[in-house]
């Protein structure tokens, strides 16, 4: 268990869980060197999506789409070049596979990290800065409702664990939510899609649904 981005996992609300959603039965991966895998691949199967753990480059090309999870970024980089995962998932996310980005997730789809530590990379693809910790250490996480209005209602419940927050957006990018201080924290660029927060672990699947939409599309 991660002590950076995991808390405790909550029955699906009414609103967010949609069964038989299925992605057209199309396979989607969870990226599985670090962080909460496990309920990132329970929220899609209950969506009704084939879902693969990936490690490899062969089961990388496997998928149609992937989630990468909170966690550790900087582990996760370093564990993705370790693994020679590194340039097949820059090549994947350059060439339009869906991917959507929690937390660390959303630091490593991201373009430019403002307090990376020293050598850190990402894999890029979204046209953004993130900040790392932008909330804080571990004690400062907190939950909060969010207006998300390409969800629609009910608002989201989200939860902010040491989470990044996004600085900077590039034309091509959509601000999806944003705190009340204005500090956005849900964003989409074309197939990418990246939170600050952990939708895996309230119950809320929406956006686990928008990004299946994406896979299915």
């Amino acid at each position: 268990m991660s002590p950076t981005c995991r808390r405790r996992t909550a029955s699906p609300n009414v609103a967010g869980k949609t069964t038989g959603i299925a992605a057209g039965r199309r396979r989607v991966g969870v990226l599985a060197l670090q962080g909460d895998v496990r309920e990132h691949a329970q929220v899609l199967t209950s969506l009704g999506a084939e879902v693969s753990l990936v490690r490899r480059p062969e089961e990388l090309a496997a998928v149609d789409g992937l989630v990468i999870p909170g966690g550790e970024s900087s582990v996760i980089d370093k564990l993705a070049r370790a693994f020679g995962m590194q340039e097949p998932l820059r090549d994947a996310i350059a060439g339009g596979l869906p991917v959507y980005g929690t937390c660390a997730g959303l630091i490593l789809l991201a373009d430019r990290i403002t307090d990376a530590i020293s050598g850190q990379q990402s894999f890029g693809g979204l046209d953004v800065t993130v900040r790392r910790n932008a909330f804080g250490s571990q004690v400062d996480s907190f939950e909060t409702d969010l207006e998300v209005p390409v969800l629609g209602a009910p608002p989201v419940h989200a939860v902010f664990i040491r989470a990044p927050v996004v600085e900077t957006v590039g034309a091509a990018v959509e601000p999806l939510a944003a705190l009340p201080d204005g500090r956005v924290v849900a964003v989409r660029q074309g197939n990418l899609l990246g939170t600050s927060f952990h939708p895996e672990v309230t119950g809320e699947y929406r956006f686990h649904r928008l990004f299946l939409e994406s896979v299915r599309g």
